[in-house]
């Protein structure tokens, strides 16, 4: 998400400078490659790039192509194969033996349905959202390009009459499909004699973070969070410390004490939170509220006596926190990663609730017998 937010960025400054723009986006690929379907890079006409489709190897060339598509003001498809042992060919020298297909797409800022225009609307959404863009392989062939968007109620389309024309052929099922399974997907089908493949694209909104507490170990947790493209929200009941100077990338600041901390949050499974403030009583009043939330990941800073001294109290009180419960809860918090300065803690923290938002064990790469994406 942070790609993202950061290409409708730069189409603003672009736009206001009067800059014509297009969009790279990575449709398809077979084999391997260093980045996956749905990234993004944008590439203005005086060469500047935001976002990224490969690890840099094909930055160069795909800069060429877009300005190519800026100049024809046109849908371009490029394929590069680097399962030919004469890749040098592009002269890009991927080395990643995989086929990857790029699409490009001049930007139009006078539509309001242009592909960032349909991206910004995405990000505006604290949901799923699915995106579809039409392809072929037939690089001589007219290239549809980015179409809709779908977030459950009404279908976002750049032409209204392009949907009553693709519906017959099941297009319109298989995003509302997709949404309904959160799977991406790619489907086949033909129309007017055209073979046309539709990459549905699930995109799940950014991660959402609660940081409660305000003291200066939290200023390289929010910042890294940032970095992330992570939604970051800092609580505390100091107002001395809870201050814009110190946390200028959180998207709010929350004053409340400590039994009003979550009342006017929301938490979703893209959510997570961490209690860092230092005090105690804060601490175990927000740890048995957050509890009875469907937060995904509640991370408690401090040693394992400290948890086991909340459980017991909390139990003692009358507000036990069940087996499912503590499930949620991760104490001590973040990965064993031998941390030991504040940002050093802060990359344990974000590298946790990444490994456990994305379902994963937070194992090192070199002992994975399968393929690194699924």
């Amino acid at each position: 998400m942070k790609e993202i937010r950061d290409i409708i960025t730069a189409q603003h400054q672009a736009q206001a400078a009067g800059k014509k723009t297009a969009l790279a986006t990575v449709v398809q690929v077979e084999g391997s490659s260093y980045r996956r379907p749905g990234a993004r890079m944008l590439v203005t006409e005086d060469g500047m790039l935001t976002g990224a489709i490969s690890g840099g190897c094909l930055e160069g060339d795909a800069l060429r192509k877009a300005l190519l598509a800026i100049n024809e003001q046109r849908n371009k498809l490029v394929t590069y194969d680097t399962t030919d042992e004469d890749d040098a060919r592009f002269g890009v020298q991927l080395g990643c033996n995989g086929i990857v297909y790029i699409l490009f797409e001049p930007i139009d800022p006078l539509d309001p349905k242009n592909p960032v225009a349909m991206l910004e609307l995405l990000q505006m959404q604290r949901q799923q959202m699915v995106l579809c863009t039409l392809f072929t392989i037939d690089q001589r062939a007219p290239q549809p390009g980015t179409q809709c968007l779908y977030g459950g109620e009404e279908i976002e389309g750049s032409d209204r009459a392009w949907f009553r024309e693709y519906a017959s052929a099941g297009l319109i099922t298989e995003i509302k499909h997709a949404f309904d399974d959160q799977r991406t997907r790619f489907t086949a089908f033909s129309i007017h004699e055209s073979n046309l493949t539709a990459f549905i694209e699930v995109i799940p909104p950014a991660v959402a973070l609660y940081v409660f507490g305000a003291g200066n170990d939290a200023m390289p947790l929010v910042a890294m969070a940032d970095i992330l493209g992570w939604e970051v929200h800092v609580a505390d009941g100091r107002r001395t410390h809870l201050t814009s100077d110190r946390f200028p990338q959180a998207v709010s600041l929350i004053l409340q004490k400590a039994e009003n901390a979550i009342s006017n949050l929301s938490f979703d499974d893209r959510t997570a939170a961490v209690l860092m403030t230092h005090n105690y009583n804060y601490d175990i009043e927000v740890l048995s509220q957050l509890t009875k939330t469907n937060c995904p990941y509640i991370g408690v800073l401090g040693p394992k006596k400290k948890m086991l001294r909340m459980l017991d109290e909390l139990a003692n009180s009358g507000n036990p926190i069940s087996v499912n419960q503590l499930g949620h809860v991760y104490s001590p918090v973040g990965l064993d990663l031998g941390a030991e300065t504040a940002e050093e803690i802060a990359l344990s923290i974000t590298s946790e609730i990444k490994a456990v938002l994305s379902g994963k064990r937070a194992g090192s790469l070199r002992y994975k017998e399968e393929p690194i994406h699924s």
